[in-house]
């Protein structure tokens, strides 16, 4: 897939790094955000919709991954709401807090019977996170952009009424604003799954509840130091984009690759705490880079994906009320016109 050319302020702020002053707690800080919309952006395939692929988009998509975290202090019940849809933490055997937890792969379909089900294990759903349900609902959210961008494409090529012709051009433009939008709040929580403190129980040194028999910190510093401080010296995105894996169209269940996807990060956990143990987070140790890019690269390659896999799946979806079939409005057998600005 081609790379797309970078604008100077996202080669300032993603390809140099951001300054390495430490920052609150946010899941890779500001620099790890960017680097993963930026990365995904430019990765994208030529047979997407070309106001994504604009240098412009590129670096708007790496501005708004930051998004969710610049939501934070707003007050309640709006924190409490969002704050926890950044992590969910999974005991080492992939089960939600503990043993009594729902295991990250049968989670329900729905966030309420997950909260339901938290309950009924005796367990807080304010602690335990609900980043999965986050990603499926961003997911989705940008399915109904693209069918909605399809649509709008169809409409205004073939409209001979001049005034709709403009309305649905207009329309075009707010929906295309709107999707990298989204497109940045979903790349924040896929930023979020590639960081391994936010699929743990062990987020911010290893829980003092459990057994560590391995001695690893405890330290409450571990967490912030690591995807803040570090990150903001070591990330680069050539090294991000050389750890992307290729992408991969196999068949598979949207709930189920979210499960894997976390459950994969879950999986570099310990071996997070072991590097920190022998000093690989240190500022000259390539080790720890290297842990960084790769994460990095994991996360801009899931929301790559999505993004494609988004777009394939608008294709078959419905707009508008009434409401009729994206497939019959680009084939040019229905005329969406009421369907798109309501018959009220």
């Amino acid at each position: 897939m081609a790379r797309r050319p970078l604008t100077a302020l996202v080669v300032s702020a993603a390809l140099l790094g951001m300054s390495a002053q430490p920052q609150p707690a946010e899941a890779w800080g500001s620099t790890g955000h960017r680097l993963v919309g930026v990365a995904a952006m430019r990765a994208l395939p030529d047979d997407l919709p070309a106001f994504l692929r604009t240098p412009g988009a590129v670096a708007d998509v790496g501005e708004l991954s930051r998004e969710p975290d610049r939501w934070k202090g707003a007050g309640q019940p709006h924190d409490r709401e969002r704050d926890t849809a950044h992590f969910v933490d999974l005991d080492e055997n992939g089960r939600v807090m503990n043993a009594s937890g729902p295991a990250i792969d049968g989670l329900p379909r729905l966030k309420s019977e997950y909260d339901a089900a938290l309950i009924a294990a005796g367990l807080s759903v304010n602690d335990a996170g609900y980043l999965p349900y986050a990603l499926m609902d961003g997911w989705q959210q940008l399915v109904r952009d693209f069918a909605y961008i399809r649509v709008l494409n169809a409409a205004e090529a073939r409209e001979t009424n001049l005034e709709r012709r403009a309305w649905y051009r207009v329309d075009r433009e707010r929906r295309e604003a709107l999707t990298l939008r989204d497109i940045g709040v979903l790349g924040h929580y896929v930023g979020d799954g590639s960081q391994p403190h936010h699929t743990t129980i062990h987020y911010n040194g290893w829980n003092r509840d459990t057994p560590n028999p391995e001695g690893f910190t405890t330290s409450r510093q571990t967490h912030g130091d690591f995807e803040n401080a570090f990150t903001s010296r070591v990330a680069r995105l050539d090294a991000v984009e050389a750890a992307m894996p290729a992408f991969s169209d196999r068949p598979v269940e949207m709930n189920g690759r979210i499960a894997a996807y976390l459950r994969t990060t879950l999986n570099e956990v310990t071996p997070f705490y072991r590097m920190e143990k022998a000093g690989a987070f240190r500022e000259t140790d390539p080790r720890g880079a290297a842990f960084v890019n790769a994460r990095l690269g994991a996360g801009a390659a899931e929301l790559r994906d999505l993004i494609i896999l988004a777009w394939r799946a608008s294709a078959d979806a419905s707009i508008g009320w009434p409401a009729v079939k994206v497939a019959d409005v680009e084939a040019g057998r229905v005329d969406p016109w009421i369907a798109m600005v309501g018959e009220d």
